[in-house]
């Protein structure tokens, strides 16, 4: 519905609301909404309230902005409250489409299970491939297996291994809700998704709005490409400092993955052996 339009059914509305009470139903030269000051044709011919209680409006209105703030507020909301209680937490990434068959399928199936024996819930995606078989691990070894979810143009549901799940709207707010409550990444071989939220991350911690975050790399033929080009671009045009090559931890090693997570939550929290 275009400007035009949607002032003449607000005028409708506005003449019809006027007309029973007696008033009239000029436009006023000005008008504050809130915070929000209008003039000339900014200024709506009915007020916040009328707009809200009137069923004859238009229903475009639930695809503006302004309800969109309200929108990503609630997942901020529903996020935050349904992880407020979750234990310390490690988030695992890496491809839906890799099948069970895949070695790194075993393999992060085992490093759901060695994390949950080592006291941490397990975050994914809560999709396919990797995440379902971080999930598994978890969920088989009695942990706390979570899934944060994302609406895509194609059909992707939650994995059966998720006992705690939430399907997000917006991508910053799910990203969000990964740093927030985990206290470490480990990422799988991966596609633009993965590689997404690896450099999120990284992003974050080389300026220091998260500190001693491990950022664990699994599968070093995979990986170690995109570290020499890093190292041979990146490092070698003085784009990044040679500290930031040291925040990424590479290896084919779920028991050294585990072992790197356990000194940073050792270090970070002064926690003994």
């Amino acid at each position: 519905m275009n400007e035009d339009s949607r002032r003449d059914d607000e005028r409708e509305s506005v003449e019809a609301n006027a007309a029973a009470q007696g008033s009239s139903t000029a436009t006023p030269a000005e008008r504050q909404e809130g915070p929000v000051r209008r003039r000339g044709r900014q200024v709506k011919l009915s007020t916040t309230d009328q707009r809200l209680l009137d069923n004859r409006g238009p229903t475009d209105w639930v695809h503006t902005d302004p309800w969109r703030v309200l929108r990503i507020q609630s997942e901020f909301v529903e996020g935050f409250g349904m992880l407020a209680e979750l234990p310390k937490a490690i988030t695992v990434f890496g491809s839906a489409r890799t099948d069970s068959s895949n070695p790194f399928y075993a393999q992060a199936e085992q490093l759901g299970r060695e994390l949950t024996e080592a006291g941490y819930a397990v975050i994914t995606g809560g999709g396919p491939g990797i995440m379902e078989a971080a999930n598994k691990g978890c969920h088989e070894a009695g942990g706390t297996s979570v899934g944060l979810g994302i609406e895509l143009p194609f059909e992707q549901g939650m994995n059966d291994y998720v006992d705690l799940g939430m399907v997000f709207r917006y991508f910053f707010a799910r990203k969000t809700c990964f740093l927030k409550y985990s206290i470490g990444y480990v990422a799988f071989p991966g596609g633009y998704g993965t590689l997404d939220e690896i450099f999120e991350a990284v992003t974050m911690i080389q300026t220091g709005k998260i500190t001693n975050f491990p950022l664990v790399l699994f599968g070093t033929a995979f990986w170690t490409p995109m570290l020499d080009w890093i190292k041979g671009t990146l490092l070698a045009d003085a784009t990044i400092s040679p500290g930031d090559l040291d925040l990424f931890t590479l290896t084919d090693d779920v028991d050294e993955a585990v072992r790197v997570i356990k000194q940073a939550e050792r270090d970070t929290f002064a926690l003994d052996d």
